[in-house]
């Protein structure tokens, strides 16, 4: 009998059941403290490979035989070779099919809500990396918003459920993952959006997202509603959802509030951080449900999955829209950036056209955790 592999799917579910699940992660120390799989029910265990070379006889007593056993590396060899000494020992044990690479790149679709008049929204939670894209739904046509590199994911999921993707829009311009919109636009002749103020450098044709634009999908008068709100970057824009949701790209999360300094302009556009969360938003409705394009910590899922929650309640609760004074909030925000994304600025230049890495290149690029926030 050989060693069963677990799927980053199938992962993806005890993540969001809150099942128990306990992770032998035999990559490098350094690797696993940097980025490893989070779930409310998973305990850890880090031994890397090269210290299993002569067997597991000595950590045997550390793997609880009545817990499900996952083996987790970087790319799968080494997980299979450990699993395979573990199960021939008497322990339960899977590997991760595809390694910490797969596990960054799955998408997990989570249904969000019903639009009036018909249709729905969609998010895609890339569990592996905290990243959050949508698609919105509407009399046969859909937006897809903030898409990954992954545009398999968009594209087949639109034709499973009978939809043409007609509009692709970005809120800004990342600099922590690798866009797929203009894939997605090239692949299903859509319209590409981007923020002008963030595409002065781009190699390509996009349609300008302006504050006041209205984007309809389908014939329901579901409107894509362009806000201003930079901070994060120069040109960060919200959309207004059918009145119903607010997707904030990377300017307000749910634990945490979005970093200024990813173009090197923290001192600028701390400012602008904080007139869109003080000033803009608001002037926006409580009701609004925030939809962010990341997320930090596993804690920010609810109980489907999904994240998500109302503006008036991130106005209670989230530490950064709650401090009066202005430079303690520059402070706090400047004071307390967390490392810079992995390869941010060949993100940012692949995103922009400039450069063109191959799929193992931009693999490499996105590695490691979400860095988008200030918390």
């Amino acid at each position: 009998m050989t060693v069963n592999p677990m799927t980053a799917a199938e992962v993806s579910k005890k993540v969001i059941n809150k099942t128990d699940l306990f992770i032998l992660d035999v990559r490098n120390e350094s690797d696993f403290n940097d980025w490893k799989m989070e779930g409310e029910n998973f305990d850890f265990l880090n031994i890397p490979y090269f210290d299993l070379l002569d067997g597991v006889e000595e950590i045997i007593n550390q793997i609880p035989a009545h817990k499900e056993i996952l083996v987790v590396c970087a790319k799968e060899g080494s997980s299979v070779m450990v699993a395979e000494m573990l199960f021939e020992a008497g322990l339960n044990v899977s590997y991760l099919k595809g390694g910490m690479k797969a596990w960054s790149e799955h998408l997990e679709p989570v249904k969000i809500g019903e639009l009036t008049n018909g249709g729905e929204i969609y998010q895609f939670v890339r569990l592996g990396k905290g990243c959050l894209s949508y698609m919105v739904v509407s009399n046969g046509e859909a937006a897809v918003i903030d898409s990954t590199r992954m545009i398999d994911a968009y594209i087949d999921f639109a034709d499973g459920i009978g939809v043409k993707i007609t509009h692709v829009l970005d809120t800004h311009l990342h600099a922590d993952h690798i866009s797929g919109g203009r894939r997605i636009a090239e692949r299903t002749n859509a319209d590409y959006w981007l923020p002008p103020k963030d595409a002065a450098e781009v190699t390509f044709e996009y349609q300008p997202l302006e504050s006041g634009k209205v984007i309809k999908i389908g014939h329901s008068a579901i409107d894509i509603e362009a806000l201003y709100s930079p901070g994060h970057t120069i040109g960060s824009t919200s959309f207004v959802v059918d009145g119903k949701y607010l997707l904030s790209g990377d300017i307000l999360f749910i634990d945490s509030i979005g970093r200024p300094d990813l173009a090197g302009l923290a001192e600028d556009w701390v400012g602008d951080l904080r007139e869109t969360l003080y000033t803009r938003y608001r002037e926006l409705s409580d009701e609004l449900i925030v939809l962010p394009s990341h997320f930090m910590i596993i804690d920010e899922l609810n109980e489907d999955g999904s994240v998500a929650k109302k503006l008036g309640t991130l106005f209670d609760e989230n530490h950064g829209m709650n401090i009066a004074d202005e430079i303690e909030f520059r402070e706090l925000v400047t004071g307390n950036l967390p490392p810079q994304p992995n390869a941010y600025q060949d993100i940012r230049e692949t995103n922009m056209g400039k450069i063109e890495p191959d799929d193992e290149k931009q693999r490499e690029m996105e590695i490691g955790p979400n860095r988008c926030a200030v918390r």
